[in-house]
C-alpha cells in the first residue's frame, strides 16, 4: 500500500503521513512510496499519528518490498494492542513493548547478501538475479524518473538502487570478473598431483637504480641496449637457472608513470627483489614498490646495487629502508639484504641462493596436470606475427594447440615462444612464454585459462565483449566541439584536451594513459577518447577529425593512408619513443587550454592640482605628473581620499594648446576624462593596463 492511498483512507494527508513514518523511524520515504508492512496497522489504529514502537530505527532508502519484511510481518499482532493504550501511557508503551523486540534486529541493513553484479547489466538480467520480476525493476526506475526497456544497460548507480531495494548489497565488477570459477579452483585440491614449481621473482625499485642491467648480468643477455631513453618501458619475463634450480624473472619499470605495471607485477609474483642504488639511497619509487610488495602479501629480498662506485654507501640505504619498516636480518629484522654489482657480477650468487631459500621456504608448488591457468603479463601487436602475449602460466601446463580465452580475446595457441625467441611445446607453472593465436590483443593484467575446445572459447569472449560494450556504453560521455570547449573557458568552467591514444603494447597504453590522466586539474581536463595497441590507423584519424582530438603514437608509427590523412585533414599526430617526452608535451599542450592570467601594470601617475572647463570638451584637470607616463587612450582611474571614484580612459591630453600622444614624468598636461566631468583638485589620477600573462600547469 503506499502511503498516499492510506493517507486517502485514513482521511489525513500525505505529508504528515510521512511525517508520522519518520518520526517512527522510517526516513527518506516519498507520497508514492510502499508503507512498511509493520507500520500499517500502527497508523490505522493512531489515525496517522505517530506511535512509538520501542523498535531500533531503521532508515528505509528503498520503497520496494524486500525479501526480509515477511519476519517483521509476522509480528504485526501485538502492535495494535500497544496504539490503544491510553495517552497518557504512551511513555510506557516502549518499556512494555522492549522485550518483545529482539527479533527486529534480523532486518538490519549490514546483513545483506552480496550480489556481484556486472557493469553495463541488462535490466532484464539484473532481474532474474533479483528474483523479482522486471516490470517491477521498470517502476522503480519510473519512480527515480529514468524511463528504461527491459533490454537497456543500467548505469552502475542505478544497478545499486534496485539491488538495495531488494535487500542485496551489490559488487560492481567488470564484465569480464563476472563468472563462477569456484569449480574450477577446486580441482587442485588433491595433494598427491601437486609438485614443485619454481618462484616467480619481481624485480622493483627506482627508475636508474640498475634493476634491467642486474637481470642482464644474471641471464647474461643485452636488455638495456634496446630500451629508449634508458628506462625499462615493458614487463619482461624470464627464467635462469641456479644449481639445478629455476627461478622465473619479472623486470617492472621503475619510472613513475608506470605505478600501474609495477603493481601488476606484484600480483604476480612469489618474492619481490627490491634493488636499491647505493650511491643514491631511497627514492619515491623505491617506497612506491615496498608499498606494492607490502599489498602483494610477498615476502622481501633487497638488493643493495652499484656497492662498486667510490661513492657508494650500503649502510645509508640499511639506514633509510630501516625507517620504512624493512630492517636487514643483520641488526635483528626480518628482511635478507644482499649488497651486489651489476657491473662486476659481485654478490650475484648470493642473491640467487637468498631467493631460492625464501622459495623454499615458501613450499611452492603447483598441479601441472590440469587444464593451464595464469596471467598476461604483457601483449602487443607484431605486423608479423600478430596479437602476441607474455603470459606467465600459474597452474596446470600450457600447450601448443590449446584453446584458450583472456577477457574479450580468444583463440589458440598456435606456437609458444620462451624468453630467447625459441619454440616451445608446453610451458609448465611459473613458466613465462610468449603466445602467439589471438584473435586480438589481450588485456595486460588479465587472467586467461585453456577450455576445452575453440568453439567455447569464442563463446565465451563474444559474450565478454558484448558486455564489455554494454558497460562502455553505459559509461559513454557525448562528444564536446571545439567551439564548446572554447566557450567553457571563457566562462571560466574546465576545459578538453581529447586524446586519442596509440602504443605498441598494453602496458604501456594503461601506464601513459594513467599519467596523462594525472595532469588534469579543476580548470584543464585530459579525456582518452580512444586507447589501443597496434598502429594509429585511419579510423583513429578520423575519430580524432570529428572530436576535435589530438592523436598521440607511444612506439608506434601511422599506417600510410592515416598519414595520408591527418596530412590532408591537418590532424595533430603526435610521436613519442619516451614516455616524459609525451607526458611534457601534453603538459604544455593544457598549459596553452588555461586561461590567462589577467595582470594590472601601473603607467603613470599624476596629481590634479587645477581644473578647468573648455567649450566642447567640458572638464579639463591640470595635472602634474608625478610618476611615469601618461598616454592618450589609456585605462586610468581617479581616487579620491583613497577611493576610486571613476575607472575609465583618457578622452584628451594636451600640453598648452597642443595635443600629445604622452606626457612623461615631471611635466605638467591637461587631462580629459571619458564621460567624467567631476574632477577636484587633490584628485589622483593613476594610469594603467591590464596585461594577459600566459599560464602553465
Amino acid at each position: 500500500m503506499r502511503i498516499h492511498e492510506l493517507a486517502k483512507e485514513l482521511g489525513t494527508k500525505s505529508k504528515e503521513l510521512v511525517e508520522a513514518l519518520a518520526q517512527m523511524g522510517y526516513e527518506g520515504l516519498t507520497a508514492s512510496s510502499s508503507v512498511p508492512d509493520e507500520a500499517v496497522p500502527r497508523l490505522r489504529a493512531s489515525g496517522g499519528k505517530a506511535v512509538p514502537a520501542g523498535r531500533p530505527k531503521v532508515v528505509t532508502e528503498e520503497p520496494l518490498p524486500t525479501r526480509r519484511r515477511r519476519k517483521p510481518k509476522e509480528e504485526e499482532a501485538p502492535a495494535p494492542p500497544e496504539a490503544e493504550a491510553p495517552g497518557d501511557g504512551d511513555a510506557a508503551a516502549p518499556a512494555e513493548a522492549a522485550p518483545e523486540e529482539p527479533a527486529a534486529p534480523a532486518a538490519a541493513e549490514p546483513e545483506r547478501p552480496t550480489l556481484r553484479v556486472p557493469r553495463g547489466v541488462i535490466l532484464k538480467e539484473l532481474a532474474e538475479r533479483l528474483g523479482a520480476p522486471a516490470t517491477d525493476l521498470i517502476k522503480k526506475m519510473l519512480e527515480l524518473g529514468e524511463m528504461v526497456t527491459i533490454t537497456q544497460s543500467l548505469s552502475d548507480e542505478a544497478a545499486v538502487l534496485l539491488a538495495r531495494a531488494y535487500g542485496f548489497e551489490p559488487e560492481i565488477v567488470a564484465p569480464d570478473e563476472d563468472e563462477d570459477e569456484e569449480e574450477e579452483e577446486e580441482e587442485e585440491v588433491d595433494p598427491a598431483r601437486l609438485r614443485p614449481r619454481p618462484p616467480v621473482v619481481t624485480v622493483m625499485g627506482h627508475v636508474d637504480h640498475g634493476k634491467t642491467l642486474l637481470l642482464d648480468a644474471i641471464r647474461q643477455s643485452d636488455v638495456v641496449s634496446g630500451e629508449a631513453g634508458g628506462i625499462t618501458q615493458h614487463i619482461g619475463a624470464y627464467q635462469v637457472h641456479q644449481n639445478g634450480s629455476l627461478v622465473t624473472f619479472i623486470d617492472t619499470p621503475g619510472h613513475e608513470a608506470f605505478t600501474a605495471m609495477r603493481a601488476r607485477g606484484a600480483q604476480v609474483t612469489d618474492i619481490a627483489v627490491l634493488v636499491v642504488a647505493a650511491d643514491d639511497g631511497v627514492m619515491p619509487q623505491t617506497v612506491e614498490a615496498i608499498d606494492h610488495a607490502r599489498a602483494a602479501g610477498v615476502p622481501i629480498v633487497v638488493a643493495v646495487n652499484k656497492v662498486d662506485k667510490p661513492e657508494a654507501d650500503p649502510t645509508r640505504v640499511r639506514q633509510q629502508l630501516a625507517e620504512q619498516g624493512i630492517q636487514t636480518s643483520e641488526w635483528g629484522g626480518d628482511f635478507e639484504f644482499v649488497d651486489v654489482s651489476a657491473k662486476t657480477g659481485e654478490g650475484l650468487d648470493k642473491l640467487l641462493e637468498t631467493i631460492l631459500v625464501v622459495a623454499e621456504l615458501q613450499e611452492l608448488k603447483a598441479d601441472p596436470e590440469r587444464p593451464a591457468r595464469g596471467v598476461v603479463i604483457e601483449a602487443h601487436l607484431d605486423k608479423g606475427r600478430g596479437p602476441v602475449a607474455t603470459v606467465l602460466v600459474q597452474r596446470g601446463t600450457l600447450k601448443v594447440g590449446d584453446a584458450i580465452v583472456c577477457g574479450a580475446a580468444h583463440g589458440r595457441a598456435r606456437a609458444m615462444l620462451d624468453e630467447n625467441g625459441q619454440p616451445v611445446e608446453e610451458a609448465s607453472p611459473g613458466r613465462p612464454v610468449q603466445v602467439l593465436g589471438w584473435s586480438r590483443v589481450p588485456e595486460a593484467g588479465d587472467d586467461f585459462r585453456v577450455v576445452e575446445n575453440e568453439k567455447e572459447a569464442r563463446h565465451i569472449a563474444q559474450e565478454r565483449e558484448a558486455r564489455l560494450r554494454a558497460a562502455e556504453l553505459v559509461a559513454a560521455r557525448p562528444a564536446v566541439r571545439l567551439e564548446d570547449v572554447m566557450a567553457s573557458v571563457r566562462e571560466g568552467e574546465a576545459a578538453e584536451l581529447r586524446i586519442i591514444l596509440k602504443a605498441d603494447a598494453q602496458g604501456s597504453v594503461e601506464a601513459l594513459a594513467d599519467a596523462l590522466e594525472k595532469l588534469s586539474t579543476d580548470e584543464v581536463v585530459v579525456r582518452i577518447l580512444r586507447q589501443g595497441v597496434g598502429a594509429v590507423t585511419a579510423d583513429d584519424v578520423n575519430l580524432a577529425l570529428a572530436s576535435e582530438a589530438i592523436v598521440i603514437g607511444f612506439n608506434v608509427r601511422p599506417d600510410p593512408g592515416a598519414r595520408e590523412l591527418a596530412e590532408r585533414e591537418g590532424v595533430d599526430v603526435r610521436l613519442h619513443r619516451v614516455i616524459y617526452q609525451a607526458v611534457d608535451e601534453v603538459k604544455q599542450a593544457l598549459s596553452g587550454l588555461l586561461a590567462p592570467e589577467e595582470q594590472e601594470v601601473e603607467l603613470g601617475r599624476a596629481e590634479v592640482r587645477a581644473t578647468f572647463r573648455v567649450p566642447r570638451l567640458g572638464m579639463v584637470a591640470g595635472c602634474y605628473i608625478t610618476q611615469g607616463t601618461i598616454t592618450r587612450g589609456s585605462r586610468i582611474r581617479l581616487v579620491r581620499d583613497g577611493t576610486v571614484v571613476y575607472d575609465g580612459r583618457v578622452a584628451s591630453l594636451r600640453r598648452f594648446k597642443d595635443d600629445v600622444r604622452e606626457v612623461q614624468e615631471g611635466f605638467e598636461c591637461g587631462i580629459g576624462l571619458e564621460n567624467f566631468q567631476d574632477v577636484k583638485e587633490g584628485d589622483v589620477l593613476e594610469a594603467y593596463e591590464v596585461r594577459e600573462i600566459a599560464r602553465s600547469l
